[in-house]
């Protein structure tokens, strides 16, 4: 999930606009918390994993369900008491802005892979992770055959015997990879050019061990910052989970995330997909964001190559939304009716 890298010592009020599982994550870390400290909060905060963990299930279970709880509920900062003191704005920012955090977290992941066979924490869940992954897939399938999606219906599902024809060509890109879990279950359905990129260097050398151990040797890992990629290539399938949740969590978050749609629409072939998978974004607001970055794109077009580049600027905005997953668990509140996880689809122009 460790996709970009922020300024140590920038400050805000961000803070007071996370979800409440974040706010978890925060409270334990605010005041120099060790290494472990931060492991521990990191797992409290994720979603129960069925691969293993370093803390007890009965545990991570309760706080799992704590925290989905919380986050239901939709409670702000404010509504949160503590008998210690109030964190400072830096101290709230500074933990998921750090890269030592990640860096520590993925080193203590790395080590109870070597020391217990772990391979750490699945970030919003296997259940999720595996939505999106039939679910992407589908997508995919439905795209390499020409159909045409429209606003409404799901992609459709094809036969099995068909899925290695399809998928095998498409180029993947996963940012933010962490364990590179994501990746090797693509991998099972069929694709097989696939890329992770992760800003930590544990967290690529937990992948790369992980993919070894398992057979997945077609995977490539790379240390690559999201906000100053240094990648010269572009790919048909961009994957992103939870990285632009984290990016949004920085105090200049709104100008990190122009940054993030700029690097992506880069990397992204034209007609390629990009699907993001958030818990601090609804599908509404993902797809406002892209119309913004739009607009700005078109406002201030970058310099064509051609006579023919520039009339495609001009009239062809650079995203479109394809389609969102309609499965997730719902809940109301306020009386509108919401879901804890988005997924969404883009295709760039």
């Amino acid at each position: 999930m460790a996709g970009m890298r922020f300024s140590p010592e920038d400050s805000s009020e961000a803070n007071q606009h996370l979800s409440a599982p974040h706010q978890q994550l925060f409270q334990t870390g605010r005041e120099g918390a060790s290494d472990d400290d931060r492991s521990v909060a990191a797992d409290s905060w994720s979603i129960k994993s069925d691969y293993g963990s370093t803390l007890d299930d009965e545990q991570r279970h309760a706080d799992a369900a704590e925290a989905l709880s919380s986050a239901a509920n939709f409670r702000p900062a404010s509504d949160y008491s503590s008998d210690k003191d109030e964190p400072d704005a830096d101290a709230m920012t500074s933990m998921l802005g750090l890269q030592s955090y990640w860096d520590a977290a993925y080193l203590d992941e790395l080590a109870n892979f070597r020391e217990h066979g772990h391979v750490g924490e699945i970030w919003f869940g296997t259940d999720v992770m595996d939505t999106v992954i039939s679910w992407t897939k589908s997508l995919c399938i439905d795209v390499s055959q020409g159909h045409i999606l429209n606003h409404v219906g799901e992609a459709k599902s094809q036969p099995a015997e068909q899925d290695d024809k399809h998928l095998s060509s498409w180029s993947v890109l996963d940012i933010g990879t962490g364990n590179g879990l994501l990746l090797q279950e693509l991998s099972k359905q069929g694709f097989a050019d696939l890329t992770g990129t992760d800003y930590s260097e544990g967290a690529v050398d937990l992948a790369r061990s992980l993919a070894d151990r398992d057979g997945f040797l077609n995977i490539k890992f790379l240390v690559d910052d999201i906000l100053e990629t240094k990648l010269d290539r572009q790919f048909q399938l961009v994957m992103d989970k939870g990285t632009l949740d984290a990016i949004g969590l920085h105090p200049d978050g709104p100008i990190k995330r122009m940054m993030y749609w700029d690097s992506v629409s880069k990397l992204l072939a034209p007609g390629g997909i990009l699907v993001i998978t958030s818990c601090n974004n609804t599908k509404d607001e993902l797809v406002q964001e892209v119309e913004n970055f739009n607009q700005g794109n078109i406002a201030t077009p970058q310099e064509p190559n051609t006579v023919k580049d520039q009339e495609t600027q001009n009239d062809h905005p650079q995203f479109r939304y394809l389609n969102h997953v309609r499965t997730y668990p719902t809940f109301m509140f306020g009386g509108c009716v919401g879901s804890r996880v988005a997924t969404v689809a883009f295709q760039r122009n």
